[in-house]
């Protein structure tokens, strides 16, 4: 008999239901299950390092920094290195801001050549997912 559970990492729900096997239908089953498995909504969840680097790259137009790209928090943390001023010239993939959250180091790079509009934050700041780590155009 199944049982439901429900689960919640990094603040997001996801609803699970585990069902108890005989040995050696195990890994075959876990295999099928895993391949279905998906959290409750149209994104499955990542590991903090691949959300990084896809908010990194797919980083939005700023409001307020015409012709600027708004470099955003992909989850809250702590910013522990800032290694960019504002004026400063950069080039795609630098390393601007780094975030420790979960006692992980997260580089975020810039996603384009430019020269750093706005740079909002400072080191020890903490950081909520969606803020603003630096505008750069």
């Amino acid at each position: 008999m199944a049982r439901r559970f429900r689960v919640t990492v990094d603040g997001e729900a996801f609803e699970v239901e585990v069902e108890e096997l005989p040995a050696g239908r195990a890994s075959a089953a876990a295999a099928a299950t895993t391949a279905a498995a998906s959290p409750p909504g149209p994104v499955a969840a990542k590991p903090k390092v691949e959300a990084a680097r896809d908010a990194t790259a797919q980083a939005a137009p700023a409001a307020g920094a015409p012709g600027g790209t708004a470099v955003k928090a992909p989850f809250s943390g702590t910013v522990i290195d800032v290694r960019f001023a504002q004026g400063q010239t950069v080039r795609k993939g630098q390393v601007g801001v780094v975030i420790e959250a979960m006692k992980m180091q997260n580089e975020i790079a810039t996603p384009a050549d430019g020269v750093i509009q706005t740079m909002p934050v400072a080191k020890g700041q903490p950081v909520s997912t969606g803020d603003v780590l630096f505008t750069v155009g």
